[in-house]
């Protein structure tokens, strides 16, 4: 007899589907095979314009494709579209929520819609409140939520009729470390309790690991499937850390261009290599000592990419470097605090940054991040305390401040219906360049971040990894003195991440000041000092490691992320 568990719950057999926009095709999936077991979680993993999104909405009955065949839970996904609807539920990006409604009418709208009879649903929302802890958060407007809570309030909507199983489309995405956890807490106890089945995609690398299988897909096809150890068994003998005297990201910028070098990364202070098959770190022993250490399924997707993309161009951004005067403090914050009404954002800041250095500002979704970084920008008035920027006081001259920084929002402020070419000239002409300065600054920025081929495309029409390259190109127009990055890698593929930080490196050595919000902790071990924030205020102040340190040791030295997630944990036990 066959069992429940040997028929996959989901399958594509030869998927194709393309798109048709301003009359230019776009092939979204090419000829894409896979299955999903039943009572398991699947991961997708993809760079930006793999093709993830558009396999979720045909499993979801959403797309017909143009040939192939998909089967979920045994129908037939293109014929029996709405039985297959009624059968599970579908967490879009960004969580499908109306934001002007509370929290109890988007989950009264979402039973409406799903048909839940009304005997039926204070049972459902009481569990529901329970597993996502929002029970006391009803009468409050899905806008004036976290992103940790949107998300668990996506969830909840997704769940109200009790699904056979569960699509999720980057659930993860820009939500901080605590809440990804809580938010994998309760995947993983329905798929143990209930037998739910989970396909989702994700572009954080250490969740795939979480999956019981993965599939890869760039460009539209599958570069391979099966379980996460499967891909990283692939690397072993490749994987090292290296101990150095240098600072990590002087280590990698030097060592990325190397030929037996396939990945480097910053990583716990040290420096983390993959290096090419038969390589030798014999060869490399004059950076320092090389210890293996085994591999993760981040290096091996790396790996399969760089075969595809080949290596990283490696920027050359230091036009400009500025010279340091001593030791001297370009952002300096004292009791800063910001109030809306009786509530604080933020309460009673302080902190300083140098020139050249690059600085983190880290905390869980509501803890006061963006709010500070608006206030740093000269964006919105703080409500008490002193802030300097760039020798300017920022309650006084935030114009002149304002001359002296660039910005990058994590949604690139970016002119959709602009070209590539004509953002760059309207920031260049926002920053105040005359004609031959702006004329320079635009060919030093297509070539720089390798956008001519692009310069007459819309912005629109990019993909996330050329908008992030756009954006951050725009916002160093003018050359600025500090660079303030409000979550700039979210959403993007990891080597578009590896690509951007490599730039970034560039501008610290040219000593310019930058200060970043991610939520991305191993992005954060590129920082030279970190601000760990909770409810407005600062938990812990320092390096990476004077950060890990900080918390009580466990018989291993914590990840950063791990660190994050103790600071926060003891604050709200604390609260």
């Amino acid at each position: 007899m066959t069992s429940a568990r040997a028929v996959p719950a989901v399958r594509f057999s030869e998927v194709h589907k393309s798109f048709a926009a301003r009359g230019k095709e776009t092939k979204a999936l090419n000829g894409v095979s896979f299955a999903a077991e039943s009572g398991s979680v699947t991961g997708l993993v993809g760079p930006d314009g793999a093709g993830k999104t558009t396999l979720m909405r045909l499993a979801a009955g959403l797309l017909a494709p143009d040939r192939g065949e998909i089967h979920v839970l045994e129908m037939n996904a293109t014929g029996d579209a709405l039985a297959v609807q009624a059968a599970l539920g579908y967490m879009p990006q960004r969580f499908g929520l109306y934001e002007d409604l509370t929290v109890q009418e988007n989950l009264d709208l979402y039973a409406d819609l799903q048909g839940v009879p009304a005997d039926q649903r204070e049972g459902s929302y009481r569990e529901l409140m329970r597993m996502t802890g929002l029970g006391e958060f009803t009468a409050r407007l899905a806008g004036r939520l976290s992103g940790g809570m949107k998300q668990k309030l996506g969830l909840a909507c997704t769940l109200v009729r009790s699904p056979r199983a569960l699509i999720l489309d980057e659930p993860t995405v820009g939500v901080d470390p605590v809440s990804r956890r809580e938010l994998w807490a309760i995947i993983d106890r329905l798929v143990r309790d209930e037998g739910l089945t989970v396909l989702l995609s994700t572009a954080y690398l250490d969740e795939a690991e979480r999956c019981s299988r993965v599939v890869l897909l760039h460009e539209g096809e599958v570069l391979g499937e099966g379980s996460p150890d499967s891909f990283s068994s692939q690397l072993r003998g490749r994987t090292y850390r290296l101990q150095s005297g240098e600072p990590g990201r002087q280590v990698q910028s030097r060592l990325q261009g190397r030929a037996e070098v396939t990945d480097v990364v910053v990583a716990g202070g040290q420096v983390r290599l993959v290096l090419e098959s038969g390589s030798d770190p014999r060869g490399l022993r004059e950076e320092g000592v090389f210890q293996p250490v085994p591999p993760r399924f981040e290096d091996s997707f790396v790996a399969l990419l760089r075969e595809r993309r080949g290596a990283p161009s490696l920027p050359d951004m230091q036009q400009h470097t500025i010279e340091v005067r001593g030791d001297d403090a370009v952002i300096t914050v004292r009791d800063l605090t910001r109030r809306f009404g009786d509530f604080y954002a933020v309460k009673g800041l302080s902190f300083s940054v140098h020139r050249g250095e690059v600085f983190g500002l880290l905390g869980a979704n509501g803890a006061g991040k963006s709010t500070t970084f608006r206030m740093l920008c000269g964006l919105l008035p703080p409500s008490g305390g002193t802030l300097r920027v760039a020798g300017v006081d920022l309650r006084h001259a935030a114009a002149e401040a304002r001359a002296r920084i660039g910005y990058m929002s994590q949604k690139f402020s970016l002119y959709g219906i602009l070209s590539v070419e004509q953002n760059l000239d309207f920031f260049a002409r926002s920053y105040g360049l005359r004609r031959k300065r702006r004329d320079e600054r635009i060919r030093w920025a297509l070539e720089q971040f390798e956008l001519e081929a692009l310069r007459g495309s819309s912005s629109d029409d990019l993909s996330l990894g050329h908008k992030q390259r756009l954006a951050m190109a725009c916002a160093l127009m003018h050359e600025p003195d500090i660079l303030f990055l409000d979550e700039p890698t979210s959403g993007v593929d990891p080597l578009a991440r590896r690509e951007f930080w490599l730039r970034i490196n560039a501008l610290a050595e040219a000593n310019v000041t930058v200060m970043v919000t991610t939520h991305f902790m191993e992005e954060a071990e590129y920082c030279d000092r970190l601000a760990i924030m909770a409810a407005g205020e600062i938990l812990e102040l320092g390096t990476p490691d004077e950060i890990k340190g900080s918390v009580a040791p466990q018989g291993r030295e914590p990840s950063l992320e791990e660190a994050f997630i103790a600071l926060i944990e003891h604050q709200d036990t604390e609260r």
